[in-house]
């Protein structure tokens, strides 16, 4: 098996903000940076991979700032796990007012990305090289949420699950529970 650092395969793109990719609020359209952090993902995927990789998953997508007109918006992608065939993507996205120079962090997120082949099929991908305690702490990181994805889905996903025993759960919930009774 080959090796590859994360180095290796880390990409930045910047782009300035134009009026054509505002929303009805004036403000960059959330879809407008999905689809850019999607093109990152797969560039830093394919890196790493020398594959063409497509998007499995995206976990975490958190808006924290909005993103003005006319501000430069970088993004910053590195490989922050890898499996046999797959890639997590962390993708970090600030903005920038050139005329002020305030940098603000808009968003994190992380793409679960599929090395394929010629036929399409799942291909194997380079193990990962970490150099330093935050690339380690990345990778930790992934595993939690790949394990908190997995147990959730065999928690919510069993073929014994009763919304009776989250009752008491939901009791503190704005929601409330009118069920036909069968």
């Amino acid at each position: 098996m080959t090796y590859k650092t994360i180095d290796s395969s880390r990409i930045s793109i910047s782009e300035l903000m134009q009026p054509s990719h505002s929303n009805f609020g004036g403000k960059i359209h959330g879809g407008y940076i999905l689809n850019l952090m999607d093109q990152i993902a797969f560039a830093c995927a394919s890196k790493h991979s020398k594959t063409y990789c497509v998007t499995a998953s995206v976990d975490t997508v958190d808006f924290l700032n909005p993103i003005e007109i006319g501000e430069l918006v970088t993004m910053k992608a590195s490989i922050n796990y890898v499996g046999r065939t797959s890639m997590v993507v962390g993708i970090r996205v600030e903005s920038e007012n050139i005329r002020t120079g305030v940098i603000k962090h808009c968003n994190s997120s992380y793409f679960t990305m599929v090395a394929k082949d010629d036929n399409g099929n799942s291909t194997e991908v380079p193990g990962l090289i970490v150099n330093d305690k935050s690339e380690v702490k990345r990778f930790l990181k992934a595993i939690k949420r790949i394990d908190t994805k997995r147990s959730r889905q065999v928690e919510f996903d069993s073929a014994d699950f009763s919304h009776i025993d989250y009752l008491d759960d939901l009791s503190t919930y704005r929601v409330k529970i009118e069920l036909p009774d069968h």
